[in-house]
């Protein structure tokens, strides 16, 4: 049976970060109470020493669930699904938990090295291999789109926090001007997760193909 928190849980994001993105589908799809913290990125608010007594990294996102600080997306996640959920979302099968742990390596692995470096690169200019990148989200998106040919979603055969902790950067690759259109039943997995219960959309940046006026996907 899940529960409530008595009180909102303090939610420190940021707008275009898939990091902080994936936390707040979770927050939102189990009807969380919580208030958003918006952390000015671009003016250095997570290098402050108010931020780093919580974050020693300084990254987004961060909660603090009445006193209680936890940080690092995975982390997070896997904390609100435990202590509030019902089993649904992060399962509690040996099994189901395993299927979901896999694609948060892969989220911390393939997608952070592939698609979300190449729209880090162009969104944000910073250095990056864009040859690498690119070659990375090819090899992701093309084992993902097989994967769900015979699947609706990444594990348990139901949503969980592992089909959110890789869509956000999967659905704006193409600011990283990586096209989606290749594959099919990827774009048809994130129209389910889009379908759900509480989805909210990521802000959108007027980069790489969609600078272009390109959807960057069939859709």
């Amino acid at each position: 049976m899940s529960t409530k928190p008595s009180a909102p849980i303090l939610f420190y994001g940021f707008g275009l970060s898939g990091h902080a993105h994936r936390v707040e589908l979770l927050l939102r799809m189990m009807d969380l109470p919580f208030t958003a913290i918006e952390v000015d990125l671009r003016h250095g608010a997570h290098k402050t020493p108010e931020f780093l007594a919580m974050h020693p990294f300084g990254q987004v996102p961060v909660i603090d669930d009445q006193g209680t600080i936890v940080w690092d997306s995975a982390a997070i996640m896997v904390y609100l699904a435990e202590k509030f959920g019902d089993g649904s979302l992060l399962p509690v099968d040996l099994v189901g938990r395993s299927e979901v742990q896999r694609w948060l390596s892969i989220a911390a692995g393939s997608l952070a090295n592939g698609p979300m470096s190449a729209r880090v690169s162009v969104v944000f200019k910073r250095p990056c291999d864009m040859a690498q990148a690119h070659t990375i989200a090819g090899n992701l998106f093309g084992v993902m789109d097989r994967y769900l040919n015979e699947r609706e979603y990444l594990a348990a055969q139901r949503l969980t926090i592992a089909d959110l902790a890789l869509y956000a950067y999967t659905a704006h690759a193409p600011e990283g001007g990586i096209d989606l259109a290749p594959y099919p039943n990827l774009s048809r997995w994130l129209s389910r997760v889009e379908a759900a219960p509480g989805f909210v959309p990521m802000a959108r940046s007027k980069a790489g193909l969609w600078a272009e006026g390109l959807s960057g996907s069939p859709s």
